[in-house]
């Protein structure tokens, strides 16, 4: 990987260029990069690109270009000699104050490639994001009465399409039959469970994998309650499937859900678990999410069942590592998100819940009770607070 980095000096400030090339070269040795020299007409070429602010009185020579320079967010790399440090929070104060985005990347040599990393890591989702396309089969549920999302946002921010699919094209779908087998399908298959029951299960699989292939579709929510009646079974075993072939794949037909599963499974690149928050030990501070489906290739072991709400269909009951989780929600309008750190203690069985269930200590569950971004959230294995908080400023 490599990152480019603009040079800005005063021409009276002595530059001791062996200095240079030795904080330049411990900050490649601790990150996974290298920085690349590049002319400051060159900087808005570059999806990201820092600013390296070699010495004091360079203050003016960044108005002179300001407009450049804030085309993207100002990450302003410093060292500690020649007045560095002082020139660049001169910069970027005159920066915030008037709204624009930056940051100064400053200290030893493995906090600064750590930033690096991660404000690249921002970036190129980004990127990603500009111009996917999302669909939503059959709408919103009813019950998400603050979920509905604004699609303007979407595709003004972050460059996302929405695609509205009639409730009835899937059905018809599912009623042609039919899925290709696959590692996920033979897998689920060799749990040994009502043979009848995975192959309508499977065909809604089928069904929904043909027509996000139909609409280019990088992700999908299903308002899957309706096929309780149409189809008499459930979506939840089709987009367990889905999510773990890499197709973003949410229920209820909750979109806000799924662009934050979007950004969450972007930016971890792991598999992203859409569920409810059940219950909270406030003094233990344990929380209790579950859900009927969560992606295949997530849980470490499972078996099937029911639905939960029906007791129809087939859902899965998965164990999640007990590990570091990142918890996740961003809203209907992309205006707030919420991002904590907590870890898996307990899978759970509990009867009068979702199908998956785990149980996880979280230092600080206000936000749960005074403030929430809705019902669903959305986890995933490791810690990517940081990373998500990042996204959203650059957002």
């Amino acid at each position: 990987m490599v990152i480019n980095y603009t040079e800005i000096k005063s021409s009276i400030t002595p530059i001791n260029r062996d200095h240079v090339n030795a904080f330049l070269s411990e900050i490649e040795k601790s990150g996974s990069f290298s920085l690349q020299k590049c002319d400051i007409n060159s900087y808005i070429e570059s999806d990201f690109c820092l600013i390296y602010i070699m010495t004091g009185g360079t203050e003016g020579i960044f108005l002179e270009n300001l407009e450049t320079f804030t085309s993207k967010p100002c990450y302003i790399l410093t060292s500690g000699e020649s007045n560095s440090l002082a020139a660049s929070m001169e910069i970027l104060s005159y920066l915030k104050n008037r709204g624009y985005q930056g940051e100064i990347l400053h200290g030893s040599a493995q906090r600064i490639a750590g930033r690096i990393n991660s404000l690249y890591l921002t970036s190129q989702t980004l990127k990603k994001l500009n111009g996917i396309r999302v669909g939503t089969i059959g709408g919103s549920s009813d019950w998400l009465i603050d979920s509905e999302p604004d699609e303007e946002a979407y595709q003004n921010i972050l460059g996302i399409e929405t695609v509205h699919i009639p409730m009835e094209e899937l059905v018809n779908e599912i009623h042609k039959g039919g899925y290709i087998p696959n590692q996920w399908t033979e897998k689920l298959m060799s749990l040994g469970y009502d043979r009848k029951e995975m192959e309508k299960s499977l065909n809604v699989y089928g069904a929904i994998k043909r027509i996000s292939e139909k609409y280019s579709l990088f992700g999908v929510t299903v308002r899957c309650f309706d096929l309780l009646t149409s189809v008499h079974t459930t979506g939840c075993l089709a987009l367990a499937i889905l999510n773990a072939e890499g197709i973003y794949a949410g229920c209820e037909g909750d979109m806000p859900s799924l662009i934050s599963m979007i950004i969450l499974g972007e930016i971890s690149k792991k598999p992203v678990f859409m569920c409810n928050l059940n219950r909270i030990d406030t003094d233990r501070k344990e929380l209790i999410f579950a859900h009927c489906t969560l992606p295949a290739n997530m849980p470490y072991e499972m078996s099937l069942t029911t639905h939960y709400e029906s007791g129809i269909g087939v859902a899965i009951a998965g164990s999640i590592p007990e590990k570091d989780v990142t918890i996740f929600k961003i809203s209907n309008d992309l205006t707030n998100c919420f991002a904590a750190e907590g870890k898996i203690i307990e899978n759970l069985r509990e009867p009068n819940l979702c199908r998956t269930q785990i149980k996880i200590f979280l230092d600080h569950y206000d936000y749960f009770l005074t403030n929430p971004i809705a019902n669903h959230h959305v986890i995933c294995l490791g810690k990517y607070q940081k990373d998500l908080e990042d996204f959203y400023r650059n957002m």
